[in-house]
């Protein structure tokens, strides 16, 4: 058993000038260390739609997962990032299925995707987070506005097409 640190979903960012989308993890107490993680654009959409609030009139791959998860008599329970190899994480999926626990191995933005639709703790391998964490960094005030900006732009730029198979 790995030791489990609590962690949140900073937020989406654009990395500048590439403009990669990078996943913001942050553990929720202690130093507040924050794992960036990149991201491809459909992922970022996904994760930022289930943010928003909006409901799709069909249901996204994420919400489909849930459904079927549901309808099989299961919940998603937690999500954890559990380590990194040559720049690519992994997570887990921590699904209850009468009684037992499935893990289920999946990328971090999956996995975040799913915890904010679910509304379940997000967790990361401690180890990770003493290898790849990274000092919190303070937004200062002048920069909150822009940060906001960015990801508006972000939100007006998604399309529906972005999300057909």
């Amino acid at each position: 058993m790995t030791n489990r640190i609590p962690a949140e979903l900073e937020g989406i960012r654009v990395e500048v000038p590439s403009n990669i989308p990078v996943m913001l993890i942050r553990e929720t107490g202690g130093e507040r260390r924050v794992i960036p993680i990149y991201i491809g654009e459909s992922e970022a959409s996904a994760i930022s739609v289930a943010l928003s609030g909006v409901v799709p009139d069909r249901p996204l791959t994420h919400d489909l997962l849930l459904n079927i998860v549901s309808d099989l008599g299961g919940e998603v329970s937690t999500v954890e990032i559990t380590e990194v190899r040559e720049h690519t994480y992994f997570a887990n999926l921590h699904i209850s299925v009468k009684g037992s626990e499935q893990v289920i191995s999946l990328r971090p933005s999956d996995a975040i995707a799913l915890a904010v639709r679910a509304d379940v703790p997000i967790f990361v391998d401690s180890a990770l987070l003493d290898k790849v964490g990274k000092a919190s960094v303070g937004v200062e005030e002048t920069d909150e506005e822009e940060i906001l900006d960015d990801f508006r732009e972000f939100i007006n730029s998604i399309n529906p097409e972005d999300f057909q198979g």
